[in-house]
């Protein structure tokens, strides 16, 4: 029963991460934000194995699933650090570290976010790019930063409880297979072939003289 619950909550808790980073990566995808976007593939691919091997009591699969979410927290920190600008990290580097500077594109939830009021602004500064609008933003009820570090911290808390639980059931399917191997689950030399009835045996016959 303790296998089976361990098993269930961490197939719950992927399920759970799959919902969250699939809403992430929408709108990942609407801001053009590339390099969250192969990060966020990469998870959901990991975490798809994880929850495969916790159905099919496959630990390697589990125990791979259990690594990666170790460097999937560091990046969700990384995150963190970057939007509240932690260190020397910046938000203007963000078409660099974002969208590896194939693009100007800022995280959706700048333009969209509650309350967010888009005032295009008429002329453009000379500097501003042609292809691209320069925009004012006003009256948001909550900076886009902060709903970028809130995403972040989601997949965290997730990331850490996910992590827990892998752990306690890679070592629930160790204990269980080290079980059957013990009382002879896996043990060939155990087998022994169908003996012969008695009647089927052969009798030794004497003649007489």
């Amino acid at each position: 029963m303790g296998c089976c619950s361990g098993r269930c909550t961490l197939a719950f808790i992927c399920g759970m991460q799959l919902i969250s980073i699939l809403e992430r990566q929408i709108f990942d995808f609407l801001g053009y934000q590339w390099a969250p976007i192969l990060t966020n593939f990469v998870h959901i691919i990991t975490v798809i194995l994880g929850l495969f091997g916790t159905v099919q009591f496959r630990p390697r699969y589990v125990t791979g699933y259990a690594v990666w979410l170790v460097l999937w927290v560091t990046w969700n920190i990384f995150i963190i650090c970057f939007y509240l600008e932690v260190g020397d990290l910046s938000k203007q580097d963000s078409d660099l570290i974002m969208t590896f500077n194939m693009s100007m594109h800022r995280s959706w939830w700048m333009e969209n976010g509650p309350g967010c009021r888009v005032t295009p602004v008429t002329p453009p500064p000379s500097w501003a790019p042609e292809d691209h609008r320069y925009i004012s933003i006003a009256g948001c009820l909550l900076e886009y930063q902060y709903v970028e570090v809130a995403h972040s911290s989601l997949q965290i808390l997730l990331a850490l409880v996910g992590f827990i639980y892998a752990c306690y059931v890679v070592k629930l399917i160790s204990e269980e297979e080290d079980s059957f191997d013990f009382i002879g689950g896996f043990d060939s030399y155990g087998y022994q072939g169908p003996q012969k009835t008695s009647h089927l045996q052969l009798q030794p016959m004497y003649m007489s003289k």
